[in-house]
């Protein structure tokens, strides 16, 4: 999946009678939705193994936020980096992971990015440029910012796709890497999921300045807030941030407003809040179905099309958690693997 497509503008679609034009084309649109839906699809099923005990520890699920990553995933082109923080499930199917991969390494198998050793949180691809996945909140806005130093001194022309949440936009380290990013000219792109709730506290009780694409104004960092239920709308904002970064002028912030439909975590029962305001956004602004209308709506595709896909979907998700199950555990001797690099120097 997320194989890299044509996204100029030039693939401006022809907008069927009364339909809005965009700003891609058929390809896209139609391989976003199947993105989105991939990733909705992968953490219901994981949720559902959670539940079955095959999955242990912490369990962060992406289900409502799908369009921050594939719209910015669109914006990307190969070789641009994409670090993350812990919610990071569907970041990884986004920048090409295989689905079996992901699924074998929440289950803890041998079969997994990370041996079975790391675990939802800790899982990476250096051949998808994908550097994880942390723990540590906010760890990982730093980290990106290393990583964008050296596409600069590298002079490669790369990017590098930060995210982090509303939450970890209150750490420290945050702002001393956009300090050192600016006053660099690095180019990286800050990316903030602001799903309104860090853990269990509100973005209105927890930051003073709740407008958190402003929080660079003071190191002269540009930034704006995005519509982050609407692929197109994060697509469009994405283009135009990457662009930025990648022509020397620095860093640029993206405020994404989204919205995440489970708790925190698998051990969260969310009843801090109502269920009236989750089933607005389920309702009313699901990604999912933004996409799917947008798709009809150009006729893009019928509905035995559009089965297809969530049949192709399904399958995908169904054998990637039979590849899990059947992947054997790791050897007892991978707990001294992978932890020194033995150098010549």
């Amino acid at each position: 999946m997320a194989t890299k497509r044509s996204t100029s503008s030039s693939s401006s679609s022809k907008s069927s009678r009364g339909a809005a034009k965009l700003p891609v084309g058929k390809e896209d649109v139609l391989a976003w939705y199947e993105d989105m839906l991939l990733i909705r699809r992968f953490e219901e099923k994981a949720g559902q193994l959670y539940g079955m005990g095959l999955i242990a520890g912490f369990c962060h699920l992406y289900i409502g936020q799908e369009a921050v990553v594939v719209g910015v995933q669109g914006a990307l082109e190969e070789g641009d980096q994409v670090i993350t923080g812990y919610r990071d499930h569907g970041h990884m199917l986004a920048a090409g992971m295989t689905a079996n991969g992901v699924m074998a390494e929440l289950t803890g198998r041998e079969g997994g990015y990370s041996k079975g050793k790391g675990g939802s949180m800790h899982m990476f691809s250096r051949e998808k440029q994908f550097f994880g996945g942390h723990g540590i909140v906010g760890a990982q806005v730093a980290l990106g910012t290393g990583l964008a130093f050296a596409d600069q001194y590298k002079e490669n022309k790369k990017v590098c796709a930060t995210y982090f949440g509303d939450g970890a936009a209150n750490q420290g380290q945050v702002y001393e890497s956009f300090n050192m990013a600016k006053l660099w000219n690095l180019p990286v792109i800050y990316i903030i999921e602001n799903n309104q709730y860090a853990m269990g506290t509100s973005v209105k009780r927890a930051s003073s300045e709740v407008e958190l694409y402003k929080r660079g104004i003071s190191f002269g960092i540009p930034g704006e807030a995005v519509d982050g239920m609407n692929v197109i709308a994060v697509y469009e904002a994405a283009k135009k941030a990457v662009e930025h970064a990648r022509s020397g002028k620095g860093p640029y912030i993206l405020e994404m407003k989204t919205y995440r439909y489970r708790g925190h975590s698998m051990s969260d029962p969310a009843k801090y809040r109502t269920r009236d305001e989750v089933n607005e956004y389920r309702d009313h602004k699901d990604p999912i179905d933004q996409a799917r209308k947008l798709i009809v709506e150009h006729k893009f595709a019928d509905e035995d099309a559009l089965k297809e896909i969530d049949k192709k979907i399904k399958d995908i998700v169904s054998k990637s958690a039979d590849f899990a199950q059947e992947s054997p555990e790791p050897d007892p001797s991978e707990l001294y693997t992978d932890v020194l690099i033995e150098t010549d120097a």
